[in-house]
């Protein structure tokens, strides 16, 4: 049997668990000049949404015998680059999605190197307060060191239609 690389098979298990591949774009991001430009949208969207969201540094605490904790690092912006590592903490998802529910849950206290407190967060929140279809399961997540860039496009689409269909992001009437 031929090796499939954890990618590929994590992006398998999406496929078979949602019976094949998205059918193109959700119906409210269609412009004209086909996919790329959808996509450079959507990502655009997903920036402007998440700006000014930081990521906490570190310095929780002490090392060994000292008596005074590690300074904190300094902050740093949610930075939002493309479809793959920009969204491998779960910092990304979660700011997205607080973006529309601030008051599901408490930003400021999430940390990037929780990576499946973060995924299970925003991915739980997302399908309670938007019914976003649960297009993303944690376990992939965590299995792929950088995540699969369809999957994360496809689930941010997905998340986009599901607030467009709830009345939270305005489109433009044609």
């Amino acid at each position: 049997r031929p090796r499939v690389s954890a990618k590929a098979q994590g992006r398998s298990a999406i496929l078979e668990k949602f019976g094949g591949a998205a059918k193109g774009p959700a119906p409210h991001l269609k412009r004209p000049g086909g996919a790329g430009s959808v996509k450079a949208m959507l990502l655009e969207w997903c920036r402007a949404r998440t700006r000014g969201y930081q990521v906490r540094g570190g310095g929780a605490g002490g090392r060994g015998g000292c008596r005074h904790p590690d300074p904190p690092l300094p902050a740093q912006h949610v930075d939002i680059q493309n479809f793959t590592g920009s969204w491998g903490s779960g910092l990304a998802f979660c700011a997205l999605i607080h973006s529309f529910f601030p008051d599901a849950f408490d930003y400021g206290s999430l940390q990037p190197q929780d990576r499946r407190h973060n995924f299970t967060l925003a991915f739980a929140t997302a399908e309670a307060r938007a019914d976003c279809a649960p297009l993303l399961d944690v376990e992939d997540m965590l299995r792929l060191a950088v995540p699969d860039a369809k999957c994360v496009y496809t689930y941010v689409q997905e998340l986009y239609r599901s607030l467009v269909a709830k009345g939270l992001v305005k489109t433009k009437k044609r």
